[in-house]
């Protein structure tokens, strides 16, 4: 798995710990919670930075103090990803599929690229041209996500049944890459497996580190998943596995991380 970045740490602590503290904290408490992973004061004020320029942060004084807190659509960036990275889905091969078919004018390419991008990024395959797929549990995320980025103007979103008339295991194995996804579970699970067995020994500040490591991994993997019905996976799916992994070290460290996280903000 790719090393975290001082950018992505500081989403993750946002996504997990930051709305708690009322969406603000001073920059010097967050250089001293991101330290405990190894991420230095200029890292952490560069990369602050960097988020302010791309509007998921706005500068705000608190009592003459510097801090950070999330945009309005930071917050709902966030909102959107609690119900992808909290929610483990039982999808049933009946619940059908969701279909977006776009055209985008050749004069906004850049759209194009966007909506393709964003379109993966949800989860959703291609089947061809222009014609996206994915289960229907997806639906009213694709939705929100594509009224949020002004691009519903460009797509067509359909609730759909798939008829015939190739192997449904076989297609989804060509709209996904269903391996990589497979390897990346088994990364994460290597990665976490032992941190399981020692997350009751560790203090606060430990478990906090070691939980916004987790969680950084982890975000990235439920949105590469489409979430299928069991019957189109590969055998030996490593998804389960990895989802365990994580929702144990959820319910043994985050509450633990976050009164170490209240202990820094409130000295």
């Amino acid at each position: 798995m790719k090393a975290p970045t001082p950018r992505s740490l500081i989403v993750s602590f946002f996504g997990a710990y930051g709305r708690e503290l009322g969406g603000w904290i001073a920059v010097a408490d967050l250089v001293t919670l991101l330290g405990r992973l190894g991420v230095d004061a200029p890292a952490v004020r560069s990369a602050v930075s960097r988020q302010k320029q791309r509007g998921f942060l706005q500068a705000h004084q608190a009592g003459g103090v510097a801090g950070y807190s999330l945009s309005a659509d930071a917050e709902e960036i966030l909102a959107d990803g609690d119900r992808r990275i909290y929610l483990r889905q039982d999808v049933q091969l009946s619940d059908g599929w969701v279909l977006a078919v776009f055209s985008v004018p050749e004069t906004e390419r850049h759209r194009r690229h966007l909506l393709r991008s964003r379109l993966s990024r949800l989860g959703f395959g291609a089947t061809a041209p222009g014609v996206w797929i994915a289960p229907s549990h997806l639906a009213e995320e694709a939705r929100h996500t594509l009224e949020r980025l002004e691009l519903a103007p460009y797509v067509d979103l359909f609730h759909a049944d798939y008829l015939a008339y190739a192997d449904l295991r076989d297609a989804a194995a060509r709209w996904w890459d269903l391996g990589a996804v497979q390897a990346g579970y088994a990364e994460f699970s290597e990665q976490f497996l032992k941190t399981t067995s020692d997350a009751d020994s560790s203090d606060d500040a430990d478990a906090f580190a070691t939980y916004l490591l987790a969680l950084d991994a982890w975000r990235r993997m439920p949105y590469r998943d489409p979430g299928l019905p069991p019957e189109l996976l590969p055998e030996d799916w490593q998804g389960a596995r990895a989802a365990d992994i994580f929702f144990g070290l959820h319910d043994r460290l985050r509450a633990r991380g976050l009164s170490y996280v209240k202990s820094v903000v409130s000295r």
